[in-house]
């Protein structure tokens, strides 16, 4: 199965909601009006495209004026090329060129951090890389034996602390036995924080500083989770983080569990960053690389069981 079908498959809410939606609007046959794009960019904000939403659709309007759009198959086809561009290039696999490549994973409580951690880890081993984990979330218990559990699973190195020691120490710990056992990946799961919570923010930064201590220019990524149930609400999210850190990628977790994934196009608009990765279900195989186009096209694409 290919990436655009495995794609379609797991994106089934946000593709019912976009591309059958779009198929319903021209049932019977129904010319194009501004009732119709009016209708459309109601149905795009209902998948939380945001303003993205009353952007293209204005520019669909603008370019069926010029004769440009006919039908169902030109919306579909002008769609995709405006939704492509709001998420530019594809940024692929990290080149892990430092060894170890350090990576700090941050987001909060419930985004599905750690699983998502879980999930890179198996990735990153499927490639050939050594992989060792930091559990410096030392607050919570379970977190750290949720990461354990994970370890276990996938076979790889863990380093993690007493319950309530410091965060950064935890860090500085896996950084240095990264750096003595060869490890390839270091991929350091911070507490589930609140945005809100400023005196957490300042432990990461803290993280930062005393890795960067011990391996300069680490942590070489700043990896922000995101639940991709939580629609507009992510971007909020994704806004405080990156007042407070020099986020550098996003993995959206989530989303086979939502008809909110056009989410995704407002965080690009709003903040720029790349998506990395996306999660589409439970299991650890189910990360993948972010493609925009295989993206884009799960869920504008029309199906058989929308035309009939």
């Amino acid at each position: 199965m290919g990436l655009f079908d495995r794609l379609k498959e797991r994106l089934k809410k946000t593709r019912e909601a976009i591309s059958d939606g779009i198929a319903g609007l021209f049932k019977g046959g129904r010319p194009i009006d501004q009732a119709l794009f009016d209708e459309l960019e109601e149905l795009l904000y209902t998948s939380d495209l945001g303003a993205v939403a009353g952007e293209v659709c204005a520019e669909l309007a603008r370019a069926h004026k010029r004769g440009e759009v006919k039908g169902e198959d030109d919306v579909r086809k002008t769609l995709r090329a405006l939704l492509l561009e709001r998420l530019g290039a594809a940024r692929g696999e990290p080149r892990f060129d430092t060894k170890p490549t350090v990576i700090l994973v941050v987001g909060v409580n419930g985004s599905g951090k750690t699983t998502s951690i879980a999930k890179l880890a198996h990735r990153f081993q499927k490639q050939g890389k050594r992989v060792l984990l930091g559990a410096c979330d030392t607050f919570r218990a379970a977190a750290a034996e949720q990461l354990e559990i994970w370890a276990s699973r996938n076979q790889s190195a863990i380093v993690r602390g007493p319950d309530g020691s410091d965060p950064a120490s935890v860090a500085f710990d896996a950084v240095d036995k990264a750096i003595a056992s060869g490890a390839d990946v270091v991929l350091l799961d911070t507490a589930g924080r609140l945005h809100t919570h400023k005196n957490l923010m300042a432990e990461i930064s803290k993280v930062q500083r005393v890795i960067a201590k011990r391996l300069p220019g680490a942590p070489h990524e700043v990896w922000l989770v995101l639940d991709g149930t939580n629609g507009q609400n992510a971007i909020q999210q994704a806004r405080e983080f990156t007042k407070e850190l020099a986020v550098t990628g996003l993995v959206v977790a989530k989303l086979d569990g939502t008809a909110r994934g056009g989410a995704l196009f407002g965080i690009q608009k709003a903040l720029n960053l790349p998506v990395r990765y996306i999660g589409t279900g439970e299991q650890l195989e189910l990360l993948e690389p972010f493609e925009p186009e295989a993206f884009v096209d799960a869920i504008v694409r029309p199906t058989l069981e929308a035309a009939r």
